[in-house]
């Protein structure tokens, strides 16, 4: 009989269609306070830890380390973001093969988990949108954590909660970022195109496979994880 296997699953960009919500909110946000970004300078670095990602943003923006508010500047616009992103929730929607992913993982007996870092209030958004509850068996968020993507805290705190070794952990991410922090802990990693990030980009930061949307990954997920980590989901044992 085989180990136990966890599929750690990102929800913004993997299952859920928020990326570009997350971008229009941080251009919007960043205008709220005088400053500008281009759309493609937010996009790359949508799934990175927030501190991170407002800290490069306002660089590009032009204020930089010594620049007088600074503090104030990034506190703001960072209220302002999750402001505008949680009062257009109901603009999202489920990504291709969101529930069946998350449902075929349970039914080939992987432990199934949800591997973000989004804030509590955004997660609930996203969690009340996927209605997957009872296929999923444990939940990281922001508050686990001190720093998010690409550090590997919350991959770490996923595969623990998982109980299985971090070899037998897969992590399913859209970013750069998703497939970066799983290496970083030992996990496997595989990507989906949905987030916007080029096959050769994902690849590059460390993906094994990289699947057009969650949809595919689903018809595939057995013989995927099979070849990550040589256990068999139920189906095959």
């Amino acid at each position: 009989m085989g180990e136990q296997v966890a599929i750690l699953f990102d929800v913004d960009g993997t299952l859920v269609d928020s990326v570009y919500a997350h971008v229009i909110a941080w251009r919007d946000a960043l205008s709220d306070v005088g400053l500008t970004v281009p759309l493609w300078e937010v996009h790359r670095r949508i799934g990175m830890d927030g501190s991170l990602l407002i800290d490069e943003l306002l660089q590009i923006a032009g204020v930089n380390d010594e620049a007088p508010g600074r503090s104030d500047i990034a506190d703001a616009a960072s209220s302002k973001h999750k402001e505008i992103y949680l009062a257009r929730g109901d603009t999202l929607a489920l990504l291709p093969g969101a529930r069946e992913v998350v449902r075929r993982s349970k039914e080939l007996g992987f432990v199934t988990v949800l591997a973000t870092s989004a804030p509590e209030d955004e997660l609930k958004l996203l969690r009340d949108l996927l209605d997957v509850e009872e296929h999923v068996d444990a939940v990281t968020s922001g508050e686990d954590v001190d720093t998010a993507k690409p550090d590997a805290t919350v991959v770490k705190i996923a595969i623990e909660r998982a109980g299985v070794s971090p070899a037998n952990a897969v992590m399913v991410g859209d970013a750069t970022w998703d497939s970066i922090a799983a290496t970083k802990a030992g996990a496997r990693s595989v990507a989906v195109l949905t987030g916007g990030i080029s096959g050769d980009a994902l690849r590059g930061a460390g993906a094994k496979r990289v699947f057009q949307d969650s949809l595919h990954l689903a018809h595939d997920l057995d013989a995927t994880v099979e070849s990550l980590t040589g256990q068999p989901g139920r189906s095959s044992r």
